[in-house]
């Protein structure tokens, strides 16, 4: 019996086609939560990416089928019930490398965007507008201090690309602290005086049960500080974010990522200070190869 592999979201076709050609069974299609479960009892294995989740309801359903393999295509798999799936024999993957350095672009781009207005500025000219005089007081970034919170693969390549547009790099690591990091350029720190002294922060760790950003976390920055959360909408307090954005303490955000994805705050989306895009962070052709080519190597190195 050939292995059968579910897609819910979407997939690199080269990728559907290698499995495919390797004699697997590829399905490709969307099921809604309630009807996930019984449908996973039917596969292999699961190629899930943000829009699926695959919690303890999904795999109580699945048990005693042939379920054995999930794959998160991406970085973050905190949309499964890793432990749980795990105690019930189905192994959990991910693919953290591929979208890194896209993620990592990303943060960049809106910071770009924060730093010269370019969102907002883009916007009124489709208006038929005409505000140079108003948008013309953005800022550089080389001489600034960028806090990276969160040093491993995407923090890293945010770190090194702020280096080179001539930034000082500090981070408080969300977990193991790196080595070979720390230079003239770069240092690590703590969260304190990470707040204190960054003019930029951008977010790159993985979730966790409270927000690294909230009110109190807001009040320890400089004035006008610049916040980009590329990595989960659960690490910032997103009405404390507004509070910030309408003080003025804080001079702009780049968000890709949401507290409720596909239904976002809209008066964080609608804030002229704020620079958003719909939590694509992986959306290069470039990463999807890289994680389409991983993912076949997992399903393919996997044991039934």
């Amino acid at each position: 019996m050939s292995m059968r592999v579910l897609v819910t979201d979407g997939m690199d076709t080269s990728a559907v086609e290698t499995l495919r050609k390797d004699g697997y069974e590829v399905v490709e299609q969307f099921y809604e939560p309630d009807d996930l479960g019984a449908a996973l009892r039917e596969f292999d294995a699961a190629i899930i990416r943000s829009a699926t989740k695959i919690k303890e309801p999904q795999i109580d359903a699945a048990r005693g089928g042939r379920l054995k393999l999930i794959i998160r295509a991406g970085v973050g798999i905190d949309n499964i019930a890793v432990k749980y799936a795990e105690a019930a024999g189905i192994t959990v993957r991910n693919t953290p490398r591929a979208s890194s350095n896209a993620v990592a672009e990303l943060a960049i781009a809106l910071l770009f965007s924060c730093a010269r207005n370019i969102s907002i500025a883009g916007h009124t000219m489709r208006e038929g507008k005409w505000e140079k005089k108003a948008y013309s007081k953005g800022f550089e970034l080389a001489g600034k201090t960028m806090g990276v919170i969160g040093y491993g693969r995407i923090g890293q390549l945010v770190g090194a690309k702020g280096q080179a547009l001539g930034m000082q790099i500090l981070s408080a690591v969300h977990r193991n602290k790196p080595e070979g990091c720390e230079c003239e350029t770069m240092r690590f720190t703590s969260m304190d005086e990470l707040l204190a002294e960054s003019d930029i922060i951008v977010l790159c760790a993985p979730g966790g049960e409270k927000p690294l950003v909230d009110g109190e976390a807001i009040g320890k920055m400089k004035e006008g500080v610049v916040i980009i959360n590329v990595s989960r909408g659960s690490n910032v307090d997103e009405a404390a974010l507004l509070e910030g954005l309408r003080s003025g303490k804080i001079r702009a955000a780049g968000l890709d990522v949401w507290a409720t994805e596909k239904n976002p705050n809209q008066e964080l989306v609608q804030h002229p200070a704020v620079s958003c895009t719909p939590h694509i962070g992986a959306g290069t052709k470039e990463a999807q190869k890289r994680i389409g080519a991983e993912l076949v190597d997992i399903v393919e190195r996997f044991e039934t």
